[in-house]
């Protein structure tokens, strides 16, 4: 079931809400890397947008735990959903773009701008907090390189 058309029944409702709630709770914890850890499930996968791999909730806890003292101290997280669908009634895969703001920005530079890919699984023993981040990718939005691409697919053959 996607959510991005057509009429959903109410437990389809309660999900997306519930999915929803989740990214914006991840999304308030960065900063924080113990928080920002327990959007994950214990055997977690998260990849960076330079191509680096944390494994297991434990690994995304410290590999952002010196980020979080380090380069970014202070910093806050910009992500919005672009896309929602459930793969399965306990698998929901998420599209989003996100970025890092420093300072007095509230909105990122199309430069800072990435697009994220989540797979979220419902654990039913985490109550309330049923949702979790399963698996995260991280990819850096290069608009010139997304552009020139679009230009050479019009320009090849059709059918090739």
């Amino acid at each position: 079931m996607s959510t991005s058309g057509g009429a959903m029944n109410a437990a389809e409702l309660r999900e997306t809400a519930e999915v929803r709630e989740r990214f914006e709770a991840h999304r308030r914890a960065w900063g924080d890397a113990d928080a920002y850890g327990r959007s994950f499930t214990e055997d977690a996968d998260y990849v960076t947008f330079f191509g680096g791999r944390l494994t297991g909730r434990e690994g995304v806890v410290e590999g952002h735990r010196g980020l979080f003292g380090g380069a970014l101290k202070g910093s806050r997280l910009w992500a919005e959903i672009t896309d929602l669908e459930f793969l399965a009634p306990d698998v929901a895969l998420l599209h989003a773009r996100g970025a890092v703001l420093k300072g007095k920005r509230t909105r990122p530079s199309r430069r800072a701008m990435s697009v994220q890919t989540y797979v979220m699984t419902r654990q039913p023993a985490e109550g309330a907090d049923g949702w979790l981040i399963r698996a995260f990718q991280n990819t850096r939005h290069r608009p010139r390189t997304e552009a020139l691409s679009a230009a050479l697919a019009r320009l090849a053959p059709k059918g090739s």
